[in-house]
């Protein structure tokens, strides 16, 4: 190995001084720089009224998008304290806005319980910010104090007296440091409202004061997470009239159960631990599941709906249920891949035995609705084992072997999946023509016949039946549910391109649906998109220009007067070196990402556009007709 001659001695190794290490290495503190990295600012400052919430302290919280772009946040806890510390000859408030690990959060007696999944806090946003502004409401005072870049560039100063109590921070994010500063509204809207479930009575609150972007709401729910799990099952058909609620506390620890089963064939069970969503679960989902499958087992024996050598599976007795697991408790370890799954491991028994006592009471008291979730549990158990068979029989096959792919998948040449990409295309004749234009290095074609069967209400060895969904599932190499693989994958980017119309539309959200709930990690780590193929084709002489919206039409026929126009209906309506250019060409075309911003959200609409409710899907459409510009019908 080559030496770089370079001395190395005292001289070469460098002290970072108060918050410029977070300056440098800002992915270290908040993960990223892009638009999760943006919004964790705001997270880290809600994140501490929150706090004063936990301890009881704090009824409101206000979030602003303010008309400048900076974003400030106010609530009325007890403020930021004011005095002055002795050992560091400054003010608690600008200690802690200007030194990393300072706060209440670390032995002092401040919070017994407190959120915030690394404690970065406020002197991050600080470091991270153009400006900071603080002002903290105590004492019958007002006090201000201004930051820029992490630096106090004034003293803690009394600016007026107030019988008000709380905090209020403003800052503007630093753009030398994000890729973008323009905050999205639902993105932090989302956040806001979960924080406002999982904390009953907190009134939470935003606004942007945007100039054309005016808009607000308020969030107070005071039956906590019974109303988020009547949120999350709105369009489905529940078997419960009331959510299940149950909670306890114990020692310092918290419990928070809220449950109800509906008619669907998924299981959706949210974990949180000090209102961090433990996406990767954790010992508290561990207590919830080994509980439940307990429970009902023991009513099934009771019941006599069970033989004593008969036993439910947690998978069997899961099956349509809607549940949230909420635990608060002082000293919680988190550990997995992204830091999001609770390890303490006291956390497993309190709550297997708090849901065993609490339910089976629950189930004592109402023998009816025990007997139907049994019931239903039972069948799930056969569907179960119908879906085995044929899982067996698709493995037999070779669904996951890659000599096996599917017979009309023109594949690429490169072997390396990061530099594949397989495209979804409606009908065997734009297929034809995809696979005739297509980069044949790096481009795969999967045509797909018709629409694809509709996940959302089927059981599972009926779509594995299905002649599209099988081949999908073969070509991509990952498996399904349980089974899935992302290190399997075989293409980096799956591209759903259909034609600009309802049914082109309406395959696209059957895809979508198929994904969300089959391969959910695809969206989740960035491999889905949608194609974007031009609506139109304006032509005048020799010229030709393509128009992927009105807009873009409106303004080639303004600069090129009067000229042929060309509406595109199907991609088949293209010619293979068109469709390229167009739409397939790396350089130039356009692909919209699907992503994962709100995971709830989307199962809402998943459930509503795809489910057993029209009247919700009318609703939907009826809310929602003004945005459509131009429908083809």
């Amino acid at each position: 190995m080559e030496k770089i001659e370079h001395s190395y001695d005292q001289d070469a190794i460098q002290v970072l001084e108060g918050l410029e290490p977070v300056r440098v290495r800002p992915g270290m503190y908040i993960g990223s720089t892009d638009l999760h990295g943006l919004h964790h600012l705001v997270t880290e400052i809600v994140d501490n009224s929150i706090d004063e919430a936990l301890a009881g302290y704090c009824t409101k919280i206000q979030v602003f998008i303010q008309a400048d772009g900076s974003v400030r946040v106010r609530d009325n806890g007890r403020g930021i304290p004011t005095g002055i510390i002795e050992k560091e000859g400054k003010s608690a408030v600008e200690v802690v806005l200007t030194k990393l690990h300072a706060g209440g959060k670390f032995g002092g007696g401040g919070y017994k319980i407190s959120g915030g999944l690394h404690g970065v806090g406020v002197s991050v946003v600080n470091a991270l910010s153009d400006y900071l502004l603080v002002n903290v409401y105590q004492n019958n005072n007002i006090y201000t104090q201004r930051f820029e870049r992490g630096k106090a560039v004034t003293e803690l100063t009394v600016v007026g007296s107030t019988d008000e109590t709380g905090t209020e921070v403003t800052f503007f994010p630093d753009a030398t440091i994000f890729e973008t500063i323009e905050f999205n509204y639902d993105t932090m809207k989302s956040r806001l409202r979960e924080l406002a479930y999982l904390n009953k009575g907190l009134t939470i609150c935003i606004a942007d004061e945007r100039p054309g972007r005016e808009q607000s709401e308020t969030f107070l729910y005071e039956g906590g997470i019974i109303h988020f799990v009547e949120e999350m099952n709105i369009g489905k058909e529940t078997l419960l009239p009331k959510v299940i609620y149950i909670e306890a506390k114990e020692n310092e620890c918290e419990v928070e159960i809220a449950m109800q089963y509906n008619t669907s064939y998924n299981e959706t069970i949210l974990a949180y631990a000090n209102n961090i969503n433990t996406e990767e679960g954790g010992t508290h989902l561990e207590g919830l599941k080994a509980g439940l499958t307990k429970v009902i087992n023991d009513c099934g024996l009771r019941q006599k709906i069970l033989k004593e050598n008969e036993k439910l599976s947690g998978e069997d007795v899961r099956e349509g249920i809607t549940a949230i697991v909420s635990v608060k408790l002082p000293n919680p370890q988190f550990e997995g891949q992204t830091k999001t799954k609770l390890g303490n491991s006291e956390m497993r028994g309190m709550v297997n035995r708090i849901l065993v006592e609490k339910l089976g009471e629950f189930f004592e008291e109402n023998p009816k609705v025990a007997k139907e979730l049994i019931t239903k549990s039972v069948t799930a158990q056969k569907a179960r084992e119908a879906a085995r068979v044929a899982r067996e029989n698709f493995r037999r096959k070779g669904a996951f072997d890659g000599m096996s792919l599917p017979g009309k998948l023109a594949d690429c040449s490169d072997t390396n999946p990061e530099h594949c990409e397989i495209y979804l295309v409606e009908g065997d004749s734009a297929g034809g023509t995809a696979k005739e234009g297509r980069d044949r290095h790096i481009q795969a074609i999967l045509p797909l016949k018709g629409k694809i069967l509709n996940v959302e209400k089927a059981r599972l060895h009926r779509i594995l039946d299905n002649d599209e969904i099988k081949a999908m599932i073969k070509a991509f190499g990952c498996g399904y549910k349980e089974d899935f693989d992302i290190s399997k994958l075989r293409y980096d980017r799956i591209i759903c391109m259909t034609d600009a119309d309802v049914d082109g539309s309406h395959i696209r959200i059957l895809l979508l649906t198929f994904f969300f709930r089959f391969m959910k990690p695809l969206i989740e780590e960035g491999h889905v998109y949608v194609a974007m193929p031009p609506l139109y084709k304006v032509t005048k002489g020799k010229v030709e220009r393509y128009c992927y919206d009105d807009n873009e039409l409106k303004k080639a026929q303004e600069e090129l007067g009067k000229c042929e126009l060309q509406r595109y209906k199907g991609l088949g309506e293209m010619s293979a070196l068109q469709l390229f250019e167009t739409t397939m060409n790396p350089e130039t075309r356009t692909l919209m990402k699907v992503t994962m911003d709100d995971a709830i959200e989307a199962d809402r609409l998943f459930t509503i556009l795809m489910g057993e409710v029209p009247e919700l899907r009318r609703q939907f459409i009826e809310e929602n007709a003004t945005i459509v510009k131009e429908l083809d019908v």
